[in-house]
């Protein structure tokens, strides 16, 4: 019996390369928003508030971040039905709303970001162009940890 794991990490260096190109994604398609990024236990890594986006935001984003990374899927795929049920058993901190994604390299999940302040399209653009940014896998669909 094994006592401990090897485990991959997102660096200081990948977050910082995700926010920088998410905030070249929200300026290009001309939405300031809130963006923030957390490791697969859903601890902050890190987070902007660009100028001229919604502050509320901020908490959603968040959210939607550590949804993603807490069910290894986009933030939308949390039932429909189940939504208020699990905001409120929750504290508000899973969200069923778009704009967060997981963060896998090679299918691992490594952990969540999330993007809100504009509309689903564009908190989904956003978050998908910091994926891109450090070669992240684009795949929406859930998977399930072996």
């Amino acid at each position: 019996m094994e006592f401990t794991a090897s485990t991959r990490i997102l660096t200081h260096c990948a977050t910082l390369k995700m926010l920088g190109a998410a905030v070249e994604a929200a300026e290009a398609v001309g939405q300031p928003q809130c963006i923030v990024i957390v490791d697969a236990s859903g601890e902050l890594l890190g987070e902007i508030r660009m100028n001229g986006s919604k502050f509320l935001s901020r908490r959603s984003a968040r959210a939607k971040a550590r949804t993603a990374a807490s069910i290894g899927a986009p933030s939308a795929a949390v039932p429909e039905a189940a939504r208020p049920h699990i905001a409120a058993a929750t504290g508000g901190e899973v969200t069923g709303l778009v704009g967060g994604l997981p963060i896998r390299i090679d299918g691992e999940l490594l952990g969540g970001i999330g993007v809100g302040s504009g509309s689903p399209e564009q908190d989904l653009t956003v978050a998908r162009a910091a994926l891109s940014a450090i070669c992240a896998d684009d795949d929406e669909s859930p998977k399930r940890e072996q």
